[in-house]
């Protein structure tokens, strides 16, 4: 399962919006993915004063990761065109290049976000 960025804000906070079934799949799964693209919407969030954080992005990220055990998805190219091909009922970028990314790696997506059930992708919360 791949978490989008609110999802893994929760995460941080002890779970937040997300169900306790999914909670416990987060816990029960062998690996929790989470796109690079989210440490780029951390840092602006925080960057604009919309995140308060106890440490740099870089770091408390560093820090979550590793607490979480999450296994991290570069963007490159491939992944960059197949959000790019999306249809467009989404125009969030960043949430575009999870649902390329929940897509090709065939898991399903932690969001509350609505738009994501319009694309050809398992979502829980």
């Amino acid at each position: 399962m791949i978490l989008d960025t609110c999802a893994l804000l929760w995460l941080a906070q002890g779970g937040g919006k997300i169900s306790p079934k999914t909670l416990q799949e987060i816990n029960d799964v062998p690996v929790v993915y989470i796109s690079a693209i989210t440490g780029f919407e951390v840092a602006l969030k925080h960057k604009r004063g919309k995140l308060r954080l106890p440490a740099t992005p870089q770091d408390w990220l560093a820090a979550l990761v590793e607490h979480h055990d999450l296994s991290v998805i570069p963007i490159d190219m491939e992944l960059g065109a197949a959000a790019a091909a999306l249809p467009d009922v989404h125009s969030d970028p960043c949430d575009r290049f999870i649902i390329a990314t929940a897509q090709k790696l065939g898991c399903p997506i932690v969001t509350a976000d609505t738009h994501f059930a319009f694309y050809d992708v398992e979502v829980c919360l």
